[in-house]
């Protein structure tokens, strides 16, 4: 069967193999991720409904007949040995569907795809060693999240997460795109000054559309030639990783790209998608959806997200549109879309793939971490699997997100008409396990920069920017801020330039990543603000209703022993002198942080580096009187952290 064992073929067509891409594809023999052991090149592909497929490349000079393959018996896969194809060739698929030629296709396991604008798929023989950096960090990494149940250590742990288009962080002096192995330490620096625990890279699967930020895919197995080989990308991550820099990949399996040299309409049929367009057309994206309940696009998609994981050491997918896998009217109008077979708007084959790839990863790398792209109100999202949950992880917590950005543009005066912009996230907050994400998708498309958004004048804009900045600090949940923030720049993220970095030479630029180097610092520092993230113990309201001040006060908690932390937010620019809550604890507190401070192109309000709390019995409508009274100032448009000293 030239390679092709039976038992990958039973378990692709059955919808659980997990390791597809070491069958399908271009393997050389003995190579890694491979199971063939013979001469030459071996092809495999999966074209159930074409009538014929060969191999197109550079060793036979693009010729339709000079590398035909043959058809596996009983099975969809064709595969055949090209003797004389080598490392480094151009290939590309023919194939002759039931309605005549298909355009030629780039292989869909393919490992490396040629720079653009070309579209082939190229052999490739892996060869990166891991180095000892990298070792290290996948012991610590499997210590630390491997052991117990797997699932709620992770929620224990600080995770800072700095998000990057690797297009758009750094080019060259004209404009050029770097190497994986030249932006590697140049980021590993800057993230590290900043303090973040991982970075997360927007999709780096080969696209053939750079405005599409890598969504929309064409080759799943290959990182983008954009930026270098295979090796090249595994350096970047080995080389983060040496740096104490966790690596985290978006994953977008919600949809992919039409183009006619990838998966659309592969062999002549909508193999990968849906051929009605209300399954497998996404009117939002202009995008094709996968076929969910198709065997083999399940072994393709498991297996996708194993290779990156497994076999790039990646640390955790942030997974892409789910809420649009979940839904079958997701974007559709009445009559766009088909109900499941029970009459419902569920897609039910998404959820049972998406549990199935959750277990998958839980069961082989148990210290991975998988997160959700989910903007609904689905219940469970990272529910354990066997309590009937998704299995993810961590789930981004987009209402936070919205309803922060909302209020922060609105100008104090009215802000306390809104206060439950800032409160309402108390009623849901421990329905799942959330990561705070502040995005890119809030800085694009004439949204304007985080700045921008801001009420006020330049110096409330500033100011109110540090308050965002503290909330998302201070609020339960994991943390994520898009490249760029540190810059506090007017300006919207272009994908199409370098990140102004020389901004930070600017003292009213060069204040926000300075902030946010001591949020940080403060926040691992700190195990109050990340131990208890996901259970309500973790916080308590100190002053949750006084709108009229547009004053809250939360107490973060950790486990026994641990020290609280108290955060105290004025949102309006008036300096709160003498605010009273009720605490636990009596005597000196010492302020960590306040956001007015001057380092941070503030007033200079605060507490002078300390408050103190006195032993009178605080009383607080529907709340148990708290035997001691914590007088604190808070600044104007500002925040101070404080802890009993």
């Amino acid at each position: 069967m030239i390679g092709v064992g039976p038992l990958d073929v039973h378990l692709f067509h059955e919808g659980t193999h997990q390791n597809a891409y070491a069958t399908l594809g271009a393997h050389v023999g003995g190579a890694p991720f491979s199971s063939y052991l013979g001469p030459g090149v071996r092809f495999a592909v999966w074209a159930p409904e074409a009538q014929q497929v060969s191999v197109v490349g550079d060793w036979n000079h693009w010729s339709d007949s000079a590398t035909p393959l043959s058809r596996v018996e009983g099975t969809g896969i064709w595969a055949g040995v090209a003797e004389h194809a080598q490392v480094g060739h151009r290939y590309k698929l023919s194939i002759i569907g039931p309605h005549g030629q298909v355009p030629l296709k780039s292989d869909p396991f393919g490992f490396y795809q040629e720079h653009l604008p070309g579209t082939a798929s190229i052999v490739h023989r892996f060869c990166h060693e891991w180095s000892e950096g990298d070792a290290r960090w996948m012991a610590a990494r499997h210590q630390q999240l491997a052991h117990g149940d797997g699932r709620q250590m992770p929620r224990h742990m600080p995770m800072s997460v700095y998000e990057v288009h690797l297009g758009s962080w750094q080019r060259g002096p004209f404009g050029e795109m770097l190497n994986y192995r030249h932006l590697a330490p140049q980021l590993a620096a800057h993230v590290k000054r900043l303090g973040f625990t991982h970075i997360e890279l927007m999709p780096l699967m080969e696209h053939p559309f750079g405005g599409s930020w890598g969504y929309q895919v064409t080759g799943y197995f290959a990182p983008t030639s954009r930026y270098g080989t295979p090796e090249d990308f595994m350096f970047f991550v080995d080389y983060l990783h040496s740096q104490g820099i966790g690596v985290l990949l978006d994953w977008p399996p919600a949809h992919f790209a039409s183009d006619s040299h990838g998966l659309a309409w592969f062999d002549g049929t909508a193999l990968f998608e849906h051929a009605d367009p209300k399954q497998g057309f996404h009117p939002e994206w202009t995008s094709c959806v996968f076929n969910y309940g198709r065997n083999e696009v399940r072994s393709f998609l498991t297996s996708n997200a194993l290779f990156w994981l497994e076999r790039y050491h990646i640390d955790g997918l942030r997974v892409d549109g789910v809420a649009s896998m979940l839904y079958l009217d997701y974007a559709r109008k009445a009559g766009e879309w088909i109900p499941n077979e029970h009459g419902g708007r569920e897609n039910l084959e998404a959820v049972n793939l998406i549990r199935a790839i959750n277990g998958a990863v839980r069961a082989r790398i148990p210290d991975a971490l998988m997160i959700a792209e989910e903007s609904t109100a689905w219940p469970q999202v990272t529910g354990a699997l066997e309590h009937g949950g998704l299995g993810f992880h961590f789930k981004w917590d987009l209402g936070w997100m919205h309803d922060s950005l909302r209020y922060l543009a609105r100008d104090p005066v009215y802000r306390k008409h809104h206060h439950h912009e800032l409160t309402f996230r108390g009623m849901y907050a421990f329905n799942e396990a959330f990561t705070l994400p502040l995005s890119h998708d809030e800085v694009v498309h004439g949204k304007g920069s985080l700045l921008r958004k801001m009420a006020g004048d330049e110096w409330q804009k500033r100011a109110n920017l540090r308050l965002l900045f503290a909330f998302l600090f201070a609020s339960p949940g994991k943390k994520l801020l898009f490249m760029g923030s540190e810059l506090a720049s007017w300006d919207e993220w272009n994908e199409a330039a370098s990140l102004p970095l020389w901004l930070l030479d600017r003292p009213e630029h060069a204040f926000a990543a300075r902030l946010i180097a001591d949020l940080n610092a403060l926040y691992v520092s700190q195990p109050s603000l990340y131990a208890l993230d996901t259970e309500p113990r973790g916080l308590s309201w100190l002053q949750a209703d006084d709108a009229e001040h547009s004053v809250i006060v939360i107490e973060r908690r950790g486990f026994e022993g641990m020290r609280p932390v108290i955060a105290a937010f004025n949102f309006t620019p008036i300096p709160r002198y003498g605010y009273r809550v009720g605490v636990q604890a009596g005597g000196a507190y010492r302020e960590l942080l306040n956001t007015d401070a001057s380092v941070y192109g503030g007033a200079g309000v605060g507490n002078m580096g300390a408050a103190h709390a006195y032993g009178e019995a605080f009383y607080a409508p529907h709340r148990e009187p708290c035997p001691f009274t914590l007088e604190l100032t808070v600044p104007p448009l500002g925040a101070v952290f404080v802890t009993p000293d």
